[in-house]
């Protein structure tokens, strides 16, 4: 990295050897550390003030990982081995920061990427932050499927009196004990914060919109999703779902019966296709069937004192929680590039995502957790590698017949 020589502000203009990688998450680490293996050096550029922000500022106090670690591990390092299965927040932190740590990695923090634009003039990408501009050949786009948080449009939110939280600013029901409680949304978050929210001795009411499948955890002392790993080697992916689907229901009973409908496509399919993730269950079902979670039908109103139900019910609550998920934030700051939906994901479906033109590359953006983004920082490497090979035997080649000219005019 060295700086350049622009007349306009040749102060501020910083030259990167290597890609340029916005975000400093785990798909950020895992991107730096491939190309590290190959002995390509990286920037990665952060707008917070450590690695995994979202883990370590927007996370809930009981949060862990939903899957077994070992489909959770970034490349080329796994978790410790005495973490346990399904490692806690503050464990998963630690993995990511002894990650950062193994290799070397060292984010620029405190810098928030205010554009990124390919230009055509030179071949270069311009990536801009409130105080520099970095320059380079390539630009790795890290930031991620759940950059901003989604808040939903309700009307008469404006006039509740009590407060509305969406989970990023969530720690624990112990903020809400002996309250009644209004949880937007029934994904893993809803399910998660209902649940502990239950433990704290609150009254959840979680609000069910949509269609959602409810997986067990587990099965037969088995992770669910290791089955369908296993399932998918062998079998198509709709007779997966259908296994998937009869073992469900024999483990944990019809969920209709909770106010809980399936979706038509199975759960696989619709994950593959949407993005929308099943719940895996680690305890909300059973409160739920206790009558201690409540299950209600959507919003129609906020109110002073609590909310309208599409089903004509009023009910009070003291609060309101926003379990509805997050967003990527790409369209805000890349321009000129049509690589991306206006939703902030890659038009191109997964396993073709990663690479765009102009050395346009994205990570972490597979609708498929953290074995996608593996997956994205190997490809994402190998083909920088390759590159960077390239041109750095054009410069031993230049530099050599440059050093031989000026031996032949010496003589």
């Amino acid at each position: 990295m060295g700086s350049c020589t622009e007349k306009e502000e040749p102060a501020k203009c910083v030259w990167v050897h290597g890609p340029i990688i916005v975000g400093a998450g785990p798909s950020g680490l895992a991107a730096s550390a491939c190309l590290s293996e190959h002995g390509v050096p990286s920037v990665i550029l952060e707008r917070s003030n450590c690695i995994a922000s979202l883990w370590q500022h927007k996370t809930y106090d009981r949060l862990k990982l939903h899957l077994p670690k070992q489909f959770c591990a970034l490349p080329l390092l796994g978790f410790p081995e005495h973490f346990p299965m399904y490692p806690t927040r503050d464990q998963f932190i630690s993995y990511m920061e002894s990650y950062a740590a193994h290799f070397s990695i060292q984010p620029r923090f405190n810098q928030s990427v205010q554009s990124a634009e390919f230009d055509s003039s030179c071949g270069f990408w311009r990536v801009r932050t409130h105080d520099l501009e970095y320059i380079s050949r390539w630009l790795i786009v890290a930031t991620g499927e759940n950059a901003e948080p989604v808040i939903p449009e309700i009307v008469g939110m404006e006039r509740f009196r009590g407060p509305i939280v969406h989970t990023t600013a969530y720690k624990s029901g112990s903020d809400f004990a002996n309250q009644r409680v209004l949880v937007v949304g029934c994904g893993n978050s809803g399910m998660e914060v209902s649940l502990d929210l239950c433990r704290h001795s609150a009254v959840p009411h979680m609000v069910v919109r949509n269609t959602v499948h409810v997986l067990p955890r587990e099965m037969f002392g088995f992770s669910t999703f290791g089955i369908i790993m296993a399932l998918l080697r062998c079998f198509p992916l709709k007779i997966v779902d259908r296994l998937l689907l009869l073992a469900a229901n024999f483990t944990i009973g019809n969920t209709d019966q909770l106010g809980l409908h399936r979706p038509k496509t199975g759960p696989i399919e619709l994950k593959n296709v949407t993005g929308k993730t099943p719940v895996l269950d680690v305890g909300a079902l059973s409160q739920i069937k206790s009558g201690k979670i409540k299950v209600t039908e959507g919003v129609r109103e906020i109110t002073r004192n609590g909310a309208k139900f599409m089903d004509g019910q009023e009910k009070e609550f003291d609060s309101i929680i926003l379990a509805t998920g997050y967003k990527s934030n790409v369209p805000t700051w890349l321009k000129g590039c049509d690589f991306f939906t206006k939703d902030g994901m890659p038009k191109t479906p997964f396993p073709n995502g990663w690479k765009g033109e102009n050395g346009l590359y994205t990570v972490g953006f597979t609708r498929r957790g953290l074995l996608g983004t593996a997956s994205d920082a190997v490809r994402i490497a190998n083909d920088v590698a390759d590159q960077w090979r390239t041109i750095k035997d054009c410069r031993t080649y230049c530099n050599s017949h440059i050093i031989l000219l000026e031996n032949r005019n010496k003589n």
